[in-house]
C-alpha cells in the first residue's frame, strides 16, 4: 500500500514513482547523525539516554549536530527530543516550564523540530501542554512520541493531534512493539488526516515491508550496538560501554524501506 502522505516522487521512464519510506533514527551522538545521513535516512530523532527511553540532549550536541549535517541542505534532518526524565509522562509546572525552554533553545541552536508528549493525570494525551510545546516550536516539526501508546484512547488521541498541528505521531500500535500494534496502527493511519503516523517500538528491518502495507508514512529505529571503545569505566564510572549506531543495521532499514514501495 502506498503510504496516503507520499513525502517525495522520482521520474521514471514510466511516469512517477512514489518515494522510498522515510526513515528515522534514533541517535545520541554526532556520529550517529552522520551515519545515519550517509546511510540514506531521511532525519535523526537525537536525544541522549536510550536506555531510559531518550531524554534531552543537551545544548551543545545540538550545535554540533547541527553544525555537521548543515553541509547537506537536508531539510528536516535534526528533530530534537525534549524530555525532562525517564518514567512516565505526566509532568509537573516547573517540568513543563523546562521543556518549553528546551523547545526554544533547541529551535534557537538550528533543530528543524522536536519530539514531545505529555499527559495528564487521567491517562488522556495532555492537549493544553502539546498546544504550548507547538507555541514554543514556532512553526518548527512537531512529533509527539509514544506518550500517545501510554494513553487511554490512542487511536482518539491520534485524532485529536491532528487539529492541534502536529506534524506527526511516533506509535507502535499502543503495543510492546509495532508488530503486536499492526492493526491498531491501520486504525491511527485512518483516524489522522493529515498527520503523519510513524511506526516505532522494537521495529526489526523484517519488520519494514509490514508497515509500510499498513500505510504507514515512515518508520523510526535505534539501529544500536554497542561498543567498549575508551577503556573501562572504573569504580563509579557507571556501567562499561556505551550504545552507538550501527551503520550495517540502518543501511538495511533504508534499504528494506525502499524495497517496501
Amino acid at each position: 500500500m502506498i503510504a496516503k502522505h507520499p513525502t517525495a516522487a522520482a521520474g521514471s521512464v514510466s511516469g512517477m514513482v512514489a518515494a522510498a519510506l522515510p526513515v528515522e533514527i534514533a541517535v545520541q551522538d554526532v556520529a550517529g547523525a552522520r551515519i545515519a545521513l550517509e546511510a540514506g535516512a531521511a532525519r535523526v530523532e537525537l536525544c541522549q539516554a536510550l536506555g531510559l527511553g531518550g531524554l534531552t540532549p543537551s545544548a551543545g550536541l545540538i550545535e554540533a549536530t547541527v553544525a555537521a549535517v548543515a553541509w547537506t541542505g537536508a531539510a528536516g534532518f535534526v528533530q530534537v527530543l525534549v524530555r525532562p526524565r525517564g518514567g512516565g509522562f505526566v509532568y509537573e509546572a516547573d517540568e513543563l516550564d523546562t521543556m518549553a525552554r528546551d523547545i526554544r533553545m533547541a529551535i534557537a541552536l538550528g533543530a528543524d523540530g522536536v519530539v514531545v508528549g505529555a499527559l495528564t493525570e487521567a491517562g488522556q494525551l495532555d492537549l493544553d501542554a502539546i498546544a504550548r510545546f507547538i507555541d514554543a516550536a514556532d512553526g518548527a516539526d512537531v512529533t509527539v512520541h509514544r506518550a500517545v501508546d501510554a494513553s487511554a484512547r490512542p487511536v482518539e488521541a491520534v485524532a485529536a493531534l491532528a487539529e492541534l498541528g502536529v506534524r506527526r505521531v511516533l506509535s507502535s500500535g499502543a503495543a510492546a512493539d509495532c508488530r503486536a500494534g499492526l492493526a491498531t496502527l491501520q486504525a491511527m493511519v485512518a483516524a489522522s488526516g493529515p498527520l503523519e503516523v510513524m511506526a516505532g517500538g522494537g521495529v526489526r528491518i523484517p519488520d519494514i515491508a509490514d508497515l509500510a502495507a499498513a500505510g504507514v508514512d515512515a518508520v523510526h529505529l535505534s539501529a544500536r550496538g554497542t561498543t567498549t571503545r575508551g577503556g573501562a569505566s572504573g569504580p563509579g564510572g557507571g556501567v562499561a560501554g556505551f550504545d552507538i549506531t550501527d551503520p550495517g543495521l540502518v543501511r538495511g532499514a533504508v534499504a528494506a524501506a525502499r524495497l517496501s514501495r
